[in-house]
């Protein structure tokens, strides 16, 4: 396995910019997801570390050795489809084994290989059955299959679990992290589903318009999102966003939204721009009779253990996820407490978060 290191990375397509200067690293070991949108550059760059596209400009280095303008075939990685691509007229074992038989390796060790493999997905008992008749979940494990028997010193994955039901797409989230963590494996897997990445991923690049927004942690992305784009991308229901107007100052930790003094972290920048969004995830509100801050419940969804309520106030819609004990009515005025440790704000013209005291360290940037 290898470390993947991508520099200003360009793609365009006749006056079409489909990937903008992106600069990343997978180190070794690493399950890297990029998540964005249809559109948004993901399976451009994910194509252009394959050699399956060649990058208008900028650099990519597969463990130290400089690859940009090398073809697939010339570079040791292994590269899984969303359509999974088995050959319907072999079995389980033929397809597993093909990668092996084209390079010439000997039939004792791609059959050894072959078993090594199967029972490391827990498909060695299909081994001999025709892929034509096997379940949507099963079909995706040979595709694996035929991607690992190579060792490769990277996996690529486009939307592997792409067409697959809710049910087997959640089991085979599970098993594609727990396979991860046994080979070892450097991967690059490319998704639109927030959940699929924050349920696998050890770093994520959030990407928009083929920008980069955000790379780090799921948990760096989740509670500091550094652009309103990244908050509103990641999270079910989504960062709430208040509006105001202040000039906070460096070293400010007090606004006034609606009457109500809200605590925020210390401002970090000498002065913050004047039209600011203050973000809040669903999960740090609660309802408080005794809050400044009020506004009209709108609804509420039940989940079980929780219900989303959404009230609107007069700066802005939010959604609060309170236990579902709590007793609420549409048409209800409720007060609305923050949890200001939680709190982030954003420059509204540029969409850029503000630099303050949580921030310092390198988290956002």
């Amino acid at each position: 396995m290898a470390q993947i290191r991508v520099e200003n990375l360009r793609k365009e397509f006749s006056g079409f910019t489909a990937v903008q200067n992106s600069s990343f690293i997978v180190e070794d070991g690493d399950f890297f997801v990029m998540l964005g949108p249809s559109g948004c550059g993901k399976t451009t760059t994910l194509r252009m570390i394959a050699g399956l596209e060649l990058p208008t400009s900028g650099r990519i280095l597969l463990g130290g050795e400089d690859v940009t303008m090398k073809r697939a075939r010339e570079r040791d990685i292994a590269f899984v489809f969303q359509l999974f691509a088995l050959y319907p007229h072999m079995n389980v074992r033929k397809n597993i084994g093909f990668p092996l038989l084209a390079q010439g390796t000997p039939r004792s060790e791609i059959r050894a290989r072959v078993d090594e493999v199967a029972k490391l997905l827990r498909i060695d008992h299909i081994l001999e059955k025709p892929v034509s008749g096997l379940a949507g979940g099963d079909r995706q494990r040979v595709a694996l299959g035929r991607a690992i028997v190579r060792r490769p010193m990277c996996f690529l994955m486009d939307e592997p679990l792409g067409t697959l039901d809710a049910e087997f797409r959640d089991l085979m989230v599970h098993e594609l992290r727990e396979l991860h963590n046994r080979i070892g494996a450097t991967t690059v897997y490319v998704t639109h589903d927030q959940l699929e990445a924050m349920s696998m991923a050890d770093k994520i690049a959030v990407m928009n318009h083929g920008i980069i927004e955000q790379f780090g942690s799921p948990r760096e992305i989740y509670d500091r999102p550094r652009t309103m784009y990244v908050a509103d991308f990641m999270g079910s229901p989504p960062m709430n966003f208040l509006n105001f107007h202040s000039g906070l100052a460096r070293g400010s930790e007090s606004v006034s939204v609606r009457g109500a003094d809200i605590v925020v972290p210390r401002i970090n920048e000498d002065r913050a721009p004047a039209d600011l969004a203050l973000g809040i995830r669903p999960e740090h509100i609660r309802l408080d009779d005794g809050a400044k801050l009020r506004g009209e419940v709108l609804g509420a969804e039940y989940l079980g253990t929780t219900q989303i309520v959404v009230v609107e106030t007069g700066e802005g819609r939010l959604k609060a996820r309170i236990p579902a004990s709590d007793h609420v009515t549409v048409g209800e005025n409720v007060g609305l407490a923050l949890n200001s440790p939680h709190l982030s704000l954003f420059d509204k013209s540029t969409g850029r978060a503000i630099e303050t005291a949580l921030y310092e360290g390198g988290a956002h940037g």
